[in-house]
């Protein structure tokens, strides 16, 4: 019952009612990532090119998305990553999870999360003021 309900009231937890629906009737596999994320085609969008679309193995977030399945998933590739042996270039980074929230997440020097002391003030800013 509860994943009827997650399915059918949230969109951050995998796939919706209506999204599972589209992929039974007009979804065809196209490939998988290593994170387990499925990629499928199939049906036509409103530019009359074919629809493509991701589940997320998880929580949806479209940062999970590989670049060379980024690229195919917005038309910018005409071959999916399953079907080429696609190498990601030396400057595409893994994904790393976004941990904004987490204790985890990023705090800066000065930050009221932060275990440190907030730096001592210089006195070398000048407040802008109208009309100066």
């Amino acid at each position: 019952m509860k994943t009827f309900l997650a399915q059918f009231f949230t969109w951050w937890n995998g796939q919706t009612l209506n999204t599972r629906w589209h992929t039974w009737r007009h979804g065809k596999e196209v490939g998988r990532d290593e994170s387990g994320n499925i990629y499928y085609e199939g049906g036509v969008n409103s530019d009359g090119l074919t629809r493509r679309w991701v589940i997320f193995n998880g929580q949806s977030e479209a940062s999970a998305v590989p670049p060379g399945w980024h690229g195919w998933l917005h038309y910018r590739v005409d071959t999916p990553p399953s079907a080429e042996n696609y190498q990601p270039r030396e400057w595409q980074k893994p994904h790393q999870p976004n941990l904004t929230g987490t204790p985890a997440a990023y705090r800066p020097k000065g930050s009221l999360l932060g275990n440190r002391h907030r730096p001592q003030v210089t006195g070398d800013y000048d407040a802008w003021t109208p009309g100066s």
